[in-house]
């Protein structure tokens, strides 16, 4: 999941309103041995030290490659601090100018800080006010490459749903590429995310059967919300998840599935059984993985198995695209199938599967599982 840091224009509106019916005090002048009652940390929240400037600004990009920055867990938090910070009770409390102010900020980001420390004593107050103004003026935001922090799943849904103009979405799902975050830290951030409105339901992708388990024990244990569906790939070539892992759970716990590259990334199109075609997405450079997986042994074998289930096609009156498609839908778990699609054409022929479910049979699944030779062994039932 993507995020970055932003805010609304409900909450900078509501900001806005708040201040013009408060009184802000002034700030009290307080002795070098005053204790600040409250003290703020402003994170620009990085997975890997990537950065992505706002408004295209020319800013060095800071990797931890680049800068050799470490970046550690806040504490047993999701959250990724950088192991360096920068303070700013000397930085910023008066004893310099706001452009050395701003410079020393630029290079601390630069080098792939990105921590700042103050508090509300520091120059009486000013020093907030100066490392907010910095900020503000160079747009630092920040996009993360991976992580699930509450703070990353805040804030990446809030722009999320700035940049597409809405309220709230439906659903809204977690990816997990790593185990940095604790389990608890994400079901709350994704009860919180439901509770303020920003989301009726929340899901996973790519989760293991074990962490999904682990998400609903940890909702049930504290009353918070569990997740209601996995995004997994689903294809006839790539069953093992679907048919076996997850049926325990859609039944006991009632996770369903909505599955992606029902055709395999194109491979069961139909396209690739004489070879990478000019024209395909195979033949360009940075697929070349895809190319590498059609042209290789097994890649071969999977193409054959294509062209033993012609007849079935034929027979159907229907596209190798369409049966390959009705065959998700019919898996019992399976609640929805995503389609890629390029062209009006393509689209419109994918979504004829509709018309082809019906007409699968239990034979005629047998007769394509026949074919496969890649039937799990404790697949579940299916619709008919």
């Amino acid at each position: 999941m993507q995020v970055s840091i932003a805010c609304t224009d409900h909450n900078l509106k509501a900001r806005n309103n708040d201040d013009r019916h408060k009184q802000i005090p002034s700030s009290p002048k307080l002795g070098n041995g005053a204790r600040a009652k409250f003290r703020t940390v402003a994170i620009i929240a990085r997975s890997l030290g990537h950065f992505i400037p706002q408004h295209h600004i020319s800013l060095k990009e800071s990797t931890a490659k680049q800068t050799g920055m470490k970046y550690r867990n806040l504490g047993k938090s999701g959250l990724r601090v950088s192991c360096l910070g920068l303070g700013t009770w000397v930085t910023f409390g008066g004893q310099i100018s706001d452009e050395v102010a701003e410079q020393l900020m630029t290079i601390a980001y630069e080098h792939g800080i990105n921590l700042f420390d103050t508090a509300e004593v520091y120059a009486a107050g000013k020093a907030e006010v100066i490392l907010g103004n910095i900020i503000k003026k160079k747009g630092w935001r920040a996009e993360t490459e991976r992580g699930l922090s509450r703070k990353h799943i805040i804030e990446g849904l809030k722009a999320s749903l700035q940049r597409m103009q809405l309220e709230y979405v439906d659903v809204v799902f977690a990816n997990r590429p790593d185990t940095n975050t604790p389990m608890e830290e994400i079901v709350r951030a994704m009860t919180y995310v439901i509770n303020q409105g920003m989301a009726m339901y929340w899901g996973t992708s790519r989760w293991s059967a074990m962490e999904i388990m682990e998400a609903y024990s940890v909702a049930r244990q504290f009353n918070l919300i569990p997740p209601v569906c996995e995004q997994a790939e689903y294809h006839i070539f790539q069953r093992e998840k679907i048919e076996v892992q997850l049926p325990e759970l859609y039944h006991k716990i009632g996770v369903g599935a909505m599955t992606w590259s029902p055709l395999a990334c194109g491979i069961i199109s139909g396209k690739y059984d004489i070879g990478v075609p000019d024209s395909s997405r195979a033949s360009l450079k940075c697929y070349q993985w895809l190319k590498d997986k059609i042209i290789s042994e097994e890649g071969r074998r999977q193409q054959a198995k294509l062209k033993d289930l012609t007849p079935i096609v034929e027979r159907l009156n229907c596209t190798l695209p369409q049966l390959a498609i009705a065959w998700c839908l019919r898996n019992e778990g399976v609640s929805s199938v995503l389609l890629g699609a390029s062209s009006a054409e393509q689209l419109t022929e994918n979504l004829g599967a509709i018309q082809v479910l019906s007409k699968l049979t239990t034979q005629i699944v047998n007769e394509i599982d026949n074919i496969l030779g890649n039937k799990p062994l404790n697949k579940k039932d299916y619709r008919s």
